[in-house]
């Protein structure tokens, strides 16, 4: 059993091949934790692991026992009020003000499997013997609220899927000002925290920091997890590279208003905790209710900083996304927007489309612009009817055309925001968050809807079920294209909920719609990456990585969200040149070399190709098919940053390690440089491997020992004409 308590020491281990996490009941019934980190054999007791001390100042349990407080005690769920005063992770205002809990274990049920969480998105498993689960009660005897711990053990990955479900057993009300979805605490400092950070443009830029005394954190209030931090963070060992070291990793499965904190005490223990934002957050519990929180997923590996991704790459690219798309692999398209931005007519677009069939695209998809006053970003969203000056016989009759040429058909909405001026914001003003009596503060010209209200998801249910119902889509591209300000709600009764419930209407408006249309692909976005979280992961398999469509830039882009997030996510396009948010000059073939390494497609004006480029076009495609299992679905490995170095290497590998493609990139040209070569990783030491580029057989031990040089002409005076921005893709297949 992956979960064992031994009741004589009353103490739980739960454990997978990977890691164990152990933690035992004390009294008076104060969980702590012993021990998270590599798996190691079990046994009855593990006491000595139990660190206390009798310290000058310290609130202790009694006088009988002043070398027991929870202020030096690594705790599971700690909360305010009993002597441990770093930050909790839980915190609530009862009826008569107090703020003080005493939580105290209760019982606890192990079970097969992992049980879903209502509403939320969700790790999942499709047979009871992928996973079991440890639920503990705590209990605060004065208050009656309980707190059930939830601990899903993975079997066949090395992760533990934790939350927090908080009962009001009670006969008062209770306002949650914080309820964190995990806290981990860790007996020792020595660590580096590894955050995603950026803005719009320069998504998940990886940084690197010592942790030091004090409180270190990232987060979110814009309503959105934001392209600012994302809600992932690494804690390594000093020593850990992409290779080897130990390191710990955290995300949490939530798009809205989150905080990843580290705290670490000048007594050198470390508390890690990870949930909703307790900004501007008040929960009313009335006796009977329950609050759910979303749930973050802790994994750990000894392989270095790679090993902790392909855990997070296996696990949710399986048991996260969801649906028909999960294991498919995704069409190539040709997306209009650079192409044509809002200025377009049916015909040009069908030219398009007919460029996009020869080429040998997959699948259109109409950006903005497809509906009614929309020729500027200024008006249109939330009526979504068809503009019929540019489609005179209807938006159907247009995908009808595309299906006709044998391509799928996509779309683009924004279903989250209205422009002043539309139907829906003059019949319905109560619809849009803001406190009337206030000025409202547009962003893109656009105001959010108040997803917190059924009725505005319900209108917007029967609006896109007409829009998918009559163009039979394939694709839905979901934007969304601006923050959350002048939060209120005119219809909901308790403020501090909207963000939160904002958040569960997103969520129930996708579940709707994958319920009743469940082959359309929907990927997320929100100004590019502002919204790539494992929470979307659960409803759109995959998402805009960024606006940023510039070939260099992507190589950074790429290479931090494969921290956490598989390439079958990532949307990855060859875009316009020189570039439309850089005007930068890339090479085409650079563009799709790195392009490859996600879902792949096309956003530029295919009419205007010379024929030169449209017949690389048609052979980036035909590679594209040839490999896309590889490149989608294969273990990723980086191997060279582009956040550190003038180059970017990283590779894929299949499954049965007899294929895989290493891309080397180099972004400024060099002169007489050393030799260089790169150590390749995953593959068969035994197997006798040809290399394309160098055109040789070798095994691969050597491979990954001696290495695979990648020196070219910038090693010597002569530049050889090759220039900036250049990229090669080694092709590797295993030989009979």
């Amino acid at each position: 059993m992956p979960v064992i308590y031994h009741e004589v020491s009353k103490t739980f281990h739960l454990y997978n091949t990977e890691l164990s996490h152990i933690f035992k009941i004390i009294e008076p019934g104060y969980l702590v934790n012993l021990y998270f980190g590599k798996k190691i054999r079990d046994r009855e007791n593990y006491d000595h692991l139990l660190e206390t001390a009798d310290r000058s100042m310290a609130v202790t349990f009694s006088d009988e026992r002043t070398d027991l407080s929870l202020e030096h005690l690594k705790l599971e769920y700690p909360v305010y009020g009993t002597g441990d005063l770093r930050n909790p992770s839980l915190d609530v205002t009862a009826e008569n003000g107090s703020h003080l809990l005493d939580l105290r274990f209760e019982s606890y049920t192990i079970q097969k499997g992992k049980p879903s969480l209502p509403h939320l998105p969700a790790v999942y498993t499709e047979a009871d013997e992928e996973a079991d689960t440890l639920l503990v009660t705590l209990c605060d005897q004065k208050t009656q609220l309980k707190v059930v711990l939830s601990y899903s053990i993975m079997n066949l990955y090395p992760a533990l899927i934790r939350s927090a479900k908080i009962v009001n057993a009670g006969t008062e009300k209770i306002i949650l000002n914080n309820a964190m979805s995990l806290s981990v605490d860790l007996p020792d400092t020595d660590y580096d925290m590894i955050t995603l950070t950026g803005a719009w443009a320069r998504e998940r830029t990886v940084r690197r920091q010592a942790v030091h005394e004090g409180v270190q954190s990232i987060g979110s209030l814009r309503g959105i997890s934001s392209s600012n931090f994302n809600p992932f963070v690494s804690l390594c060992r000093k020593n850990c590279t992409e290779t080897e070291g130990e390191t710990f990793g955290f995300s949490l499965v939530y798009s809205g208003c989150w905080l990843a904190e580290v705290q670490a005490d000048t007594y050198h223990t470390l508390r890690m905790h990870m949930g909703i934002h307790p900004q501007g957050f008040a929960w009313h519990l009335d006796p009977g209710d329950t609050f759910q929180t979303p749930e973050a997923v802790m994994v750990y590996s000894d392989e270095g900083l790679n090993g902790m991704s392909q855990i997070f790459h296996e696990l949710y690219r399986h048991r996260l996304a969801r649906g028909y798309w999960r294991d498919r692999e995704r069409p190539i398209l040709v997306n209009n927007w650079e192409a044509t931005y809002m200025n377009f007519n049916e015909q040009k677009l069908l030219e398009i489309a007919a460029r996009a069939k020869e080429i040998g695209i997959e699948m259109f998809v109409l950006d903005d612009g497809w509906f009614e006053n929309r020729n500027s970003d200024h008006t249109g969203l939330g009526d979504w009817q068809c503009d019929r000056t540019k489609f005179p016989q209807g938006l159907g009759h247009f995908t009808q055309k595309l299906h006709e040429m044998g391509l799928l058909a996509g779309i683009w909405i924004e279903p989250e925001m209205v422009n002043m001026g539309t139907r829906m914001f003059n019949e319905h003003p109560e619809w849009v968050i803001h406190e009337e009596g206030r000025i409202l503060h547009p962003g893109r010209h656009q105001y959010v809807l108040d997803y917190s209200n059924p009725d505005v998801i319900d209108d917007l249910f029967e609006k896109l079920d007409r829009v998918f119902e009559e163009t039979r889509v394939d694709y839905v591209k979901w934007d969304m294209n601006r923050t959350l300000s002048d939060v209120y709600s005119m219809t909901l009764k308790n403020q501090g909920e909207l963000m939160h419930r904002y958040t569960l209407g997103v969520y129930s408006l996708y579940e709707r719609l994958i319920e009743k249309y469940p082959k359309i692909l929907f990927e997320s976005c929100s100004s590019g990456g502002a919204r790539f979280d494992p929470g979307m992961l659960y409803y759109a398999p995959q998402a805009w990585t960024s606006d940023d469509t510039d070939g260099y830039e992507r190589q950074k882009i790429q290479y931090g969200t494969s921290f956490v997030y598989p390439l079958s996510s990532m949307g990855s396009h060859v875009s316009a040149c020189p570039n439309h948010q850089l005007n930068r000059t890339v090479p085409m073939y650079t563009r799709a070399n790195a392009a490859y390494f996600g879902t792949f497609g096309y956003e530029l004006d295919l009419t205007k190709m010379t024929d030169e480029e449209t017949e690389e076009a048609k052979q980036q495609t035909a590679f594209m098919k040839q490999y896309r299992k590889l490149f989608q679905f294969g273990t990723f490995w980086r191997l060279r940053s582009p956040f550190e170095t003038n180059e970017t290497i990283w590779m894929t590998v299949s499954k049965d390690r007899k294929q895989a493609v290493c891309a080397y990139f180099r972004c400024l040209q060099e002169i007489n440089t050393g030799f260089r070569r790169i150590r390749l990783k995953g593959l068969d030491p035994d197997q006798l491997y040809h290399v394309s580029v160098l055109d040789i057989d070798v095994c691969g031990d050597e491979l990954m020992h001696a290495g695979l040089v990648i020196s070219d002409q910038s090693a010597a005076s002569n530049r050889d004409g090759q220039g900036d921005f250049v990229s090669r893709l080694y092709l590797i297949d295993a030989k009979d």
